[in-house]
């Protein structure tokens, strides 16, 4: 969200962004969840998933994430199989295991003292497999339910990760696994690595399937990107649970000039995990990203204050990237 606009105004931004990824033939549109976060109005994928298909023809639309651990694996089950009836072959469901809030929204978002805590994500995912194909295995104390509108063609499900945790989950179930580059980038190819060795064929999958995400600004020349990206990277030095709206890039760099020194080296950091550059230079890190983990596909999300500036960085990496736009 932007400094010196509205949640709703942010919400439309994304659905525009959504529009115009669909004509530039991006391939995926993914959309994430916080809570009580004042700088991020995505608080329900699901229902934003449902305006994003809805306003698009193509592009595969889903969650990168649905956090798992707050919710029913039913209910979760029911949404996307819903969002799959209207949309066919067009739905994916990623899932996660962090919270995306702080310990107090936590805390209010799960049903009451007897909720599951993360130790039990595994059991979740496979309940929620369950009730996406057709039911519970035997013995269940929810065989008997079953989730409507009922098994089909349902979401391609995803399992979303940064560690060797979800990397191995993953792999045990079959499922398909996108890494989270933007979170942890120096260990991903490792980890990447483990999935493949380890992986079983499911169901869903018979070989391994990977995507990874990164964190990129893409502007007309490498200079105009550096002084984009700054907002984000300014933006993202408050813990997650206080940061407000995206700030602007003037009061980015003034911001910059009064930190003091860990924070002026947190900020150092933060820029290395960044693809930022022209067209060329960013297509470039990209693609050499992409053979580091031997994928095909790569998330790209990109934060910054002018919703204008993140349409044409997405649309200078479409033209770069050889996409087909339609």
């Amino acid at each position: 969200m932007p400094a010196g606009t509205t949640p709703a105004a942010a919400l439309r931004h994304t659905v525009d962004l959504a529009r115009a990824a669909d004509e530039l033939g991006y391939s995926r549109y993914w959309l994430a969840e916080h809570h009580g976060v004042v700088g991020l109005a995505g608080t329900a994928p699901e229902v934003l998933a449902a305006q994003v298909a809805s306003a698009t023809s193509r592009i595969r639309v889903g969650s990168g994430g649905v956090m798992l651990s707050h919710y029913s694996p039913l209910k979760v089950a029911e949404a996307f199989g819903v969002l799959s009836a209207l949309f066919p072959g067009r739905i994916d469901l990623g899932i996660g295991r962090a919270a995306g809030a702080d310990p107090v929204a936590t805390a209010a978002l799960r049903p009451g003292p007897t909720a599951y805590g993360d130790e039990h994500f595994p059991r979740r995912v496979v309940d929620l497999l369950g009730w996406l194909g057709g039911g519970l295995e035997p013995g269940h104390p929810a065989a008997a339910v079953r989730a409507m509108p009922g098994p089909g063609d349902g979401p391609d499900v995803w399992l979303l990760g940064s560690s060797p945790h979800s990397a191995g989950l993953a792999a045990a179930l079959g499922l398909p696994y996108s890494f989270a580059h933007f979170i942890t980038p120096d260990f991903g190819p490792q980890v990447v690595g483990r999935y493949r060795r380890n992986f079983r064929p499911s169901a869903a999958d018979t070989e391994p399937r990977v995507n990874v995400a990164v964190a990129a600004v893409c502007a007309d020349t490498d200079e105009a990107a550096e002084r984009l990206a700054l907002s984000g990277l300014v933006w993202r030095l408050s813990p997650e649970e206080q940061r407000g709206p995206v700030p602007s890039v003037d009061d980015a760099q003034a911001a910059v000039a009064a930190l003091d020194p860990a924070r002026r080296a947190r900020l150092a950091q933060d820029r290395g995990r960044l693809v930022v550059g022209g067209p060329d230079r960013v297509v470039g890190q990209l693609a050499r990203l992409a053979a580091a983990f031997g994928v095909d596909e790569v998330l790209v999300v990109t934060v910054c204050h002018d919703p204008a500036a993140r349409l044409r960085s997405y649309e200078l990496l479409a033209s770069a990237a050889g996409l087909r736009s339609r």
